[in-house]
């Protein structure tokens, strides 16, 4: 059987606040950018892997590694609140387009997530093609604390005074016995693409999912200079591994 074609997407968009430059800074040795393709390019159920940038400098280095930046994402879709949905969608629709053949599924690889096991990507694409009930899997892990029982929130109309987050945490008081939590941990998204021509807002909302859980500490996500060191020296103790690079 023919195996069903996948286009990777990699959004990079040049206008971080939070850090900037982050996509191109080296980590590791190599540009932040870098680490998503080649992760894309160790998983075979991958048919094409692009960056989708609206920028050239971005662009270019991610040419310089291996990558394919074939356009530059339009003006429309390069502001701060530009939700993911469109962009994702405009990837597939223009290298569908360009290659005149159509993609079974979208995997989306955010460059500030760079800790992946390519062999957990391609598991999640056979757990996706295996059930036609799905729309698409994603990456879900556990994280370090339970937010049932410890979330809490000032309540605003009686000065501030603390009441629980989630009522089900309501009566525990141990850690043990509150029920187990898994988070969106932003590692990777796969979707069918049929799901992705159809997507208006939240992609959660709109469609079932089936969560493919991965540990903690690979669920790393870098948002600040803070987050961005912590990750270099996971990588330098050895506690996160990036198959492509040797040593680590």
């Amino acid at each position: 059987m023919t195996q069903p074609r996948i286009l990777a997407v990699i959004p990079a968009r040049g206008g971080s606040k939070g850090l900037p430059g982050k996509n191109i800074r080296p980590l590791v040795g190599l540009p932040l950018i870098a680490h998503s393709i080649r992760a894309a390019a160790l998983t075979p159920q991958v048919t094409r892997c692009i960056v989708s940038t609206d920028s050239e400098e971005i662009a270019d280095v991610a040419r310089r590694h291996g990558g394919d930046a074939p356009f530059l994402r339009p003006a429309e879709l390069s502001g701060d609140d530009t939700p993911m949905a469109p962009v994702v969608r405009h990837a597939l629709e223009w290298c569908e387009r360009e290659e005149g053949e159509p993609y079974a599924a979208v995997l989306l690889l955010d460059p500030t997530s760079p800790a992946r096991v390519p062999q957990q990507l391609a598991d999640a694409a056979a757990r996706l093609f295996a059930d036609d009930r799905l729309d698409g899997v994603i990456s879900v892990s556990e994280p370090t604390f339970n937010p049932v029982w410890v979330g809490v929130r000032a309540r605003q109309a009686d000065d501030g005074v603390l009441e629980r987050f989630f009522e089900a945490g309501a009566g525990i008081t141990r850690r043990q016995d509150a029920d187990r939590f898994l988070r969106i941990n932003g590692n990777f998204y796969l979707w069918r693409a049929s799901f992705v021509r159809r997507l208006e807002t939240s992609w959660f909302d709109e469609g079932r999912h089936a969560g493919a859980e991965i540990p903690e500490s690979q669920a790393f996500s870098i948002d600040d200079e803070y987050e961005f060191r912590l990750l270099e020296a996971l990588v330098a103790a050895r506690i996160i591994h990036l198959p492509w690079i040797e040593g680590t």
